[in-house]
């Protein structure tokens, strides 16, 4: 007769007080994301998987965790899978099933994404490292919210000190005796030093069932957010024109962060106003040893009347 193992993780604990989250993580699997009529996506994705745990039981069944992550990613090689995030909240689900003691329970995934670019002068085709990133919660009482977004890098430059480097440059100009009139131009025309940064823009948006978003789309206004993009590849006439571009287009942490709303608000006009979106820019500075952060989480209805004013100003 088999001997029946006590199930220690359904007894009391010591100390009774429940937990938010409880699970696992940094569990790496392969998902094949599929594509119409072209090959699919192969990612390396790193999950975490999480439950509440009431304060009656002890543990949360770890083993039980990674039975579901297995079990759905498994279906996601042997059926098409469209969405990443799809990934996220069928496993969300099917914890709720497996675990009787659960009201919530929450998947996240990472995985590193390469996207085929072409350099802005040469032509050349490259490539540029994303950081997808997606999430979804299941709860009894809703329907399950999924998340879908990018993290990406790019460049910014500083536009105070550009204006104070535009104001040693217009002193040393005037001193030489060229013209009121043609310094104005010649600064307007060629954008002045400023010190420049490594930019990590964060986009993602969450809405209840799944968000209506492109994930390339997405990609897209996360790039166009900062001062110009980067490229993994550059001949000397892209590093010319990446220089010129961010240079021209000077912005702060929190113009980059300004400029993702916009960007979402123009790029994805059928979002429900209640979709969230959390866009989040961090700056690697130059010339300090800390670095720069803003963000903004706020829903889509919000930030459409937010955009709104601003063009009405």
């Amino acid at each position: 007769m088999k001997q029946q193992l006590p199930d220690v993780q359904a007894t009391a604990p010591d100390v009774t007080v429940g937990l938010n989250r409880v699970g696992v993580t940094g569990v790496e699997k392969l998902v094949e994301i599929a594509r119409p009529d072209k090959r699919p996506y192969v990612l390396t994705a790193e999950f975490d998987v999480l439950v509440d745990l009431p304060s009656w039981r002890k543990g949360a069944d770890m083993s039980r965790n990674m039975e579901v992550v297995d079990e759905v990613l498994e279906d996601a090689v042997s059926e098409p899978t469209y969405r990443v995030e799809d990934v996220c909240g069928d496993a969300a689900e099917r914890l709720l099933e497996k675990h009787d003691y659960t009201t919530k329970a929450e998947v996240s995934m990472e995985a590193e994404f390469m996207v085929r670019d072409t350099t802005p002068e040469s032509g050349r085709p490259t490539q540029a490292t994303v950081d997808i990133i997606a999430s979804a919660t299941a709860t009894e009482e809703e329907e399950t919210k999924e998340e879908i977004g990018a993290r990406v890098t790019g460049m910014t430059v500083c536009p105070c000190s550009q204006g104070m480097m535009s104001g040693r440059a217009k002193k040393k100009l005037l001193d030489l005796g060229v013209g009121e009139q043609e310094v104005k131009e010649f600064l307007r025309e060629i954008p002045q030093a400023g010190h420049s940064q490594r930019g990590h823009a964060t986009l993602t948006v969450e809405s209840a069932g799944a968000p209506e978003v492109d994930l390339h789309e997405l990609i897209e206004v996360a790039r166009d957010s900062m001062s110009a993009r980067i490229y993994n590849l550059a001949k000397r006439p892209d590093e010319d024109h990446m220089t010129f571009q961010a240079h021209a287009d000077a912005k702060f942490v929190e113009d980059c962060v300004r400029d993702m709303a916009h960007g979402v608000v123009e790029q994805f006009p059928d979002l429900p106003d209640d979709a969230v979106v959390t866009m989040k820019q961090s700056n690697d500075e130059s010339i300090h040893q800390h670095n720069a952060h803003a963000e903004r989480v706020a829903e889509v209805g919000m930030l459409r009347e937010e955009v709104a004013e601003s063009r009405d100003e």
